[in-house]
């Protein structure tokens, strides 16, 4: 089985604390931590199909990320580093991220159980998405490159887009919103809610009140979660949020 390792170029990314204390990433350094997380959650998905068992929490993971975090930074660049750069070289860039939405919703439909795959073709599929993500970096690293080096094009949290670093603080089965960035705690927990699958349990906790993630997550979906008050400070606040399974007729 061909190996999925880390790629030329993409060294290990800034801890995320690294992350959170300094300016904010450039374009390359946003794409090292995306295509590290990205083949971290591709090699577990890899070696548990390897040993012929069924990867369904490896998938889940990778799936996930991709839809959060990859399609995320590709919405951001669209709007944020697209405009600037000349037609004609976004366009392909454009086309790009339509195939990788494409891939990332394979990977959803797999997970969610609405596409049937053997393990091996997961695994192909993990492999063509790392691999086309790759690709795709370097050569939207050049193409925007106008006028300066690749390594200095600003990356989108410098023009107002999301920051990145977060998004592994929030996967497990326990979240502490006091070690998400300022800002970013109560966006970051509601979108770790959205992403669970039915049945899936997670806690949370935090040093204030919980109430803004509970109000948030009902009103984007209603009756799909049930929330169980585990603590309810000061000067802890802890709550168990439970993805309702689906109602069958």
């Amino acid at each position: 089985m061909t190996e999925v390792g880390l790629l030329p170029g993409y060294g290990q990314p800034l801890g995320t604390a690294g992350l959170t204390a300094r300016p904010p990433l450039t374009l390359a350094e946003q794409h090292v931590l995306l295509l590290w997380q990205v083949t971290a959650r591709a090699e577990e998905l890899l070696t548990a199909a390897a040993v012929g068992r069924w990867p369904d929490a490896e998938l889940a993971a990778l799936a996930g990320y991709a839809q959060a975090e990859v399609l995320r930074q590709a919405s951001d660049e669209e709007a944020l580093l697209f405009p600037a750069a000349p037609a004609r070289a976004v366009a392909g860039l454009a086309r790009d991220h339509t195939r990788l939405r494409s891939a990332a919703d394979l990977l959803a439909r797999v997970a969610a159980g609405e596409q049937p795959m053997s393990a091996g073709q997961v695994a192909t599929a993990a492999r063509d998405f790392v691999a086309q993500l790759e690709r795709h970096l370097r050569a939207e690293e050049n193409l925007l490159a106008t006028g300066c080096t690749a390594q200095s094009v600003p990356g989108t949290a410098a023009l107002g887009g999301r920051p990145r670093g977060w998004y592994p603080l929030t996967e497990g089965p326990v979240v502490d919103l006091d070690a998400l960035p300022a800002g970013e705690a109560i966006a970051a927990a509601v979108d770790r809610l959205l992403r669970m699958r039915r049945g899936e349990q997670v806690e949370l906790q935090s040093g204030t009140s919980l109430d803004p993630v509970w109000r948030e997550t009902s009103e984007l979906s209603p009756a799909g979660y049930r929330f169980t008050v585990l603590q309810d400070g000061p000067p802890r606040w802890r709550m168990q949020v439970t993805r309702r399974r689906a109602v069958t007729g």
